[in-house]
């Protein structure tokens, strides 16, 4: 599968530890090396601001989707090669699905959270065939991935769906991944005796 641009999911907050900022920073250098835009949240700060200004300096394509709102409280990167600003959140996450050709999280929050199950969600429903890719590095979603595992092996999540999130602990590995997916047979795909 060909990866032209990525949506990037992460947290806007910096923490304490700074192995995150250089995760973020090694993503956006990787990503703008290998010639894969980034398509992300528009801001600033934390780590959504790392991953941004690396790809920049490494001559990356960055086109960030921010909502109003938010340009109003002046967090926006007006550095990106392209910002794009909407009026929703629901726009905004939208725009990242049209943008890409799949999606990589990495440690973030609540915002975050809500960005991976609905990228995860609409391919179980066959809003769109792309790779859903979790960076675990610093074992930072270890207890994410253990409970979807428990979703899986408790019937909540179908068998053919069981693989939807792509888990790596290094980004390399993950794009390699995320290269070789094969779209699942959605829902909307589905007979209703297989539901």
């Amino acid at each position: 599968m060909t990866m032209k641009r990525l949506a990037i999911y992460c947290g806007s907050a910096t923490p304490a530890d700074p192995r995150y900022i250089e995760l973020a920073r090694e993503v956006g250098t990787t990503l703008a090396q290998r010639g894969i835009g980034v398509v992300y949240g528009g801001g600033k700060a934390g780590l959504m601001g790392a991953i941004a200004s690396a790809a920049l300096q490494a001559g990356g394509e960055v086109i960030g989707v921010i909502p109003q709102a938010l340009v109003d409280m002046e967090v926006a990167n007006r550095d990106c090669t392209r910002l794009e600003v909407v009026d929703t959140m629901h726009q905004r996450k939208q725009a990242f699905t049209d943008l890409s050709d799949g999606f990589v999280t990495l440690p973030g929050g609540v915002g975050t959270m809500d960005e991976l199950w609905e990228a995860i969600s609409w391919s179980q429903l066959g809003y769109h065939a792309k790779p859903v890719g979790l960076l675990n590095a610093l074992g930072y979603f270890d207890g994410l991935v253990a409970f979807n595992r428990h979703m899986a092996d408790t019937g909540f999540i179908r068998d053919a769906h069981r693989d939807i999130m792509i888990v790596g602990d290094t980004i390399e590995g993950l794009l390699g991944s995320m290269a070789e997916y094969q779209p699942i047979k959605p829902i909307v795909q589905m007979r209703a005796e297989d539901l």
